[in-house]
């Protein structure tokens, strides 16, 4: 009888629901507040100490990038610098001491200096001049010098010099007069790696004998493409390097130096990002770029023999750093709801240790929202590969606005990662779809060569196209779709906001070019190798090519932007000059259109510090809320009721 009461009033609940149009309860999450997310910290380095006992690190858990060494026994980290200003970054031990080499600039600037922090605390600029942009290039075999660049001599161009870390005084091996990129060494020291630019897709390899002062093309003119070095073998015979020359994705070659013979060791279909050999050439190891997501390879006894990596539960390895005496490796493991972790293995005891514990201790993972590759077709039938994160939220029933995400570039690639940015974006109900638009890297080079002198124009509707997608997509409120991006992505965002000035509620654009011509010109000079490169792609401001990038830039169009927008920029930026930023929006207030405007006087093209990127995104937050949602501004800040 009861069981038949149960069943009659289950069944009349049911009907009245049926006939009241009920539907199901929107799911619940816990929201967290930016300051939550950022209690995440971000590392990276994993240099290996003189005595491989610890790794040197850098984490930005002081809310900057400093020094940590991690002693692989027990786990125990310990923090060795105290910057509160500007970001080190851990370059290596010094063999003979155990003292350290770090790298860091001044407020974002890009001019990088190297550093010796001593035994005693303090520390000494290697490469002290005032404009001097100097890049570490690792150590000689016996570990008593380490190589640099330097534009010490000349603003344009990177010299080629070898520091003694006996008396901390430098040499110069190679003076660069033609803008070469010099990027390897040979063991012996008597051969030299050059690349030269052609464009953003096209790259010539060759190779300097120091002793005959020879020069010799190793990249081969009837198979054009990029040509990247890959190091040289310890005996010195043989040279390899990266390209995808002759072939749609790149692969890895063996140059034999004494015969002038090739063969292609690996190849796969996607792009071989880069590949090394472990010090005592035991381990080769190899990373792919498969679908937006790093893969990779270990392979032993001259690639006879691929070793396994060990199971890391909910996690991928995307990087690796096998200890000289090749005992250990160090592993970087990443996923799309978590930040990057580093684990140690011992090859010979299959002990794994996990070094660092990276996510906010206040947010639970099950809340973060995994990536999901998709592909859309665009205006002409081309498939667009894209990353999509649908907040957990999202249903046909209680559908949420969204973003069209566009990376850096030209030429980047939106990849499969943690960023506690769009983490906390999607965790307030904003889905975010990761364009990856014609002309974006790791799809092959005929995909990568796509927008060449056509920016702002094919690549531009493919966003566009991305917008339909996520507006067909029952869980997206079609009537609530924003566009962001940074740099060139930011560069997306304004001709968006421009050229089609209807298409999106919002833009905002970080750091993003709104005048190519000033931008061009005023490139830093220790790009200039990269320059014509730059140029073949974008077009050159000197010449005719001008009319089309005025006509492309958004700061000679900004009488037609209609709707809400917002601008962050770095003050030190080098590569998009705050006047960029300030005279867009300047342009766009004229229109009586709604533009917030927030600059940072301690970055530059990126923001680094954790206070800075707290205060970014809460401010994108709020803004969204306000001009997508639709949500009247609160009068306390989330961080405010956070306190």
């Amino acid at each position: 009888m009861k069981k038949s009461l149960f069943l009659l009033f289950a069944v009349a609940l049911l009907g009245l629901s049926a006939c009241t149009g009920g539907k199901p309860a929107k799911k619940e999450i816990t929201q967290y507040t930016i300051e939550q997310f950022y209690e995440g910290i971000r590392v990276g380095g994993g240099a290996w100490s003189p005595d491989e006992s610890k790794l040197l690190i850098h984490s930005n858990e002081t809310g900057i990038s400093n020094l940590f060494e991690i002693t692989i026994a027990d786990g125990a980290k310990k923090q060795i610098t105290f910057s509160e200003k500007e970001s080190y970054y851990a370059l290596s031990y010094v063999q003979s001491t155990g003292e350290i080499l770090y790298a860091a600039d001044q407020g974002g600037n890009e001019i990088d200096h190297i550093f010796l922090l001593k035994a005693d605390g303090s520390s000494v600029d290697l490469t002290p001049g005032e404009n001097e942009k100097a890049d570490f290039m690792g150590w000689n075999e016996a570990h008593n010098a380490f190589f640099y660049l330097s534009n010490l001599r000349d603003p344009r161009f990177f010299d080629l010099y070898k520091m003694s870390a006996s008396d901390w005084k430098s040499e110069m091996i190679y003076q660069n007069e033609d803008g070469w990129q010099v990027s390897a060494i040979s063991w012996d020291e008597n051969t030299l790696a050059f690349v030269k630019p052609v464009t953003t897709s096209e790259s010539k390899l060759y190779l300097y004998d120091r002793a005959r002062k020879s020069l010799k093309e190793i990249s081969e003119p009837e198979n054009p493409g990029t040509y990247s070095p890959s190091g040289f073998s310890k005996d010195n015979n043989s040279f390899y390097y990266i390209t995808d020359g002759g072939k749609e994705f790149s692969y890895l070659v063996e140059y034999n130096l004494s015969t002038d013979e090739r063969k292609v060791i690996y190849e796969t279909n996607w792009d071989v990002m880069y590949s090394y050999l472990s010090f005592q050439e035991t381990y080769r190891v190899i990373g792919i770029n498969a679908d937006g997501k790093n893969e990779l390879k270990i392979f032993r006894n001259g690639m006879a023999e691929e070793v396994p990596f060990p199971a890391i539960p909910g996690g991928d390895v995307a990087g690796v750093g096998i200890s000289p005496k090749e005992g250990r490796m160090r592993l970087t493991v990443v996923s799309s709801t978590a930040p990057a972790n580093l684990y140690s293995y011992d090859f010979a005891s299959k002990e794994l240790k996990k070094l660092t514990n990276s996510s906010s201790p206040s947010i639970n993972e099950a809340d973060m929202v995994g990536a999901e590759v998709v592909r859309f077709k665009s205006f002409d039938g081309l498939e667009i590969p894209a990353i999509f994160y649908k907040p957990q939220t999202a249903t046909a029933d209680y559908p949420v606005p969204a973003l069209v995400w566009v990376h850096g570039g030209p030429g980047g690639q939106s990849r499969v990662g943690f960023n506690p940015a769009m983490q906390y974006l999607i965790n307030h109900g904003y889905a975010v779809l990761a364009v990856n638009n014609r002309g974006s890297s790791g799809y092959g080079k005929t995909f990568h060569k796509m927008d060449d002198q056509n920016h702002g124009d094919k690549d531009l509707k493919d966003c566009i196209w991305g917008k339909k997608w996520l507006a067909s997509q029952p869980c997206i409120d079609s009537s609530q779709i924003g566009i962001l991006g940074g740099s060139y992505g930011g560069y997306m965002t304004m001709r968006a906001m421009t050229h089609t000035p209807t298409e999106f509620k919002v833009g905002v654009n970080i750091y993003g070019v709104t005048n190519w011509l000033r931008t061009l010109k005023s490139i830093p000079p220790f790009w200039e190798s990269f320059r014509m490169a730059l140029y073949a792609e974008m077009g050159d401001p000197n010449t005719a090519d001008s009319v089309r990038l005025r006509d492309i830039s958004p700061l000679f169009h900004a009488d037609q932007v209609k709707n809400p927008i917002m601008v962050l920029q770095g003050a030190n930026d080098p590569r998009v000059l705050q006047i960029e930023s300030d005279e867009i929006v300047e342009a766009v207030k004229a229109n009586g259109v709604p533009v917030e405007y927030v600059i940072f006087p301690d970055e530059g093209h990126g923001f680094v510090k954790k206070e800075n990127e707290i205060q970014a995104y809460r401010k994108i937050l709020q803004f969204l809320d306000q001009y997508l949602k639709g949500i009247a501004p609160a009068t306390t800040t989330e961080g405010e009721k956070a306190g």
